[in-house]
């Protein structure tokens, strides 16, 4: 059966994006330290159309992240902007081939006719809710798993519903003391995690949960 699968890097004090969040550093103050653990990576550089990298123990896991993957969720935030959009609206930070290769679905207030871009990624903009999202990322993939991409407010809304197959923490060894928590707002939803994979890399340590 397909899967929402969802993965993100987090400090070892929670937050999955640094304070101070903007256009401009959309990672907030420190937050770019949570993903520098994947830039080396040869299997992180060429989903990014860029040249060599190195293999360690995180290599496997980046490859197992996009594999059996037939669209993408995401909220506005992980998009970019915010409020209506312009006459000339953004189109992401990815450039015109982006590095997801799949139907993208991006949980938003605003509507947009959608976007196209080379490689595969498409942006379609829904309005109606989480739900609408998953229901329509699932008949885009056409059988294969659903990932979803974050930030941390559309999660914990996805969190809240029960609808998270899989959760994957990247967790790096730093404190950013401030910022966007994984686990904020979520009340007394209460969520089964049962780890069923745990792999230490260079500045990283990779925990894999089945949600229940």
């Amino acid at each position: 059966m397909a899967k929402l699968r969802f993965q993100i890097s987090m400090s070892l004090d929670g937050f999955v994006a640094g304070p101070n969040q903007s256009e401009e550093n959309p990672l907030g103050e420190g937050g770019m330290r949570l993903h520098e653990w994947a830039f080396p990576l040869a299997a992180w550089r060429e989903r990014h159309g860029l040249e060599g990298g190195e293999v360690n123990a995180s290599s496997k896991v980046v490859e197992e992240s996009v594999q059996n993957l037939g669209a993408t969720i995401m909220g506005r935030n992980m998009f970019g902007g915010s409020g209506p959009w312009t006459d000339e609206p953004w189109e992401g930070w990815w450039g015109e081939e982006p590095p997801f290769h799949t139907p993208v679905f991006i949980v938003t207030h605003h509507e947009r006719p959608p976007v196209t871009k080379r490689g595969g990624t498409s942006f379609t903009f829904v309005t109606d809710g989480i739900e609408s999202a998953l229901e329509q990322a699932h008949a885009a993939a056409g059988g294969k798993d659903v990932a979803l991409g974050g930030g941390a407010i559309v999660a914990q809304e996805y969190l809240r519903a029960g609808l998270i197959d899989e959760l994957q923490i990247h967790l790096v060894p730093v404190m950013l003391g401030d910022g966007a928590r994984l686990f904020a707002g979520l009340g007394d939803t209460k969520i089964g995690l049962e780890c069923v994979g745990s792999v230490a890399a260079p500045g990283v340590t990779h925990l894999t949960y089945r949600v229940s």
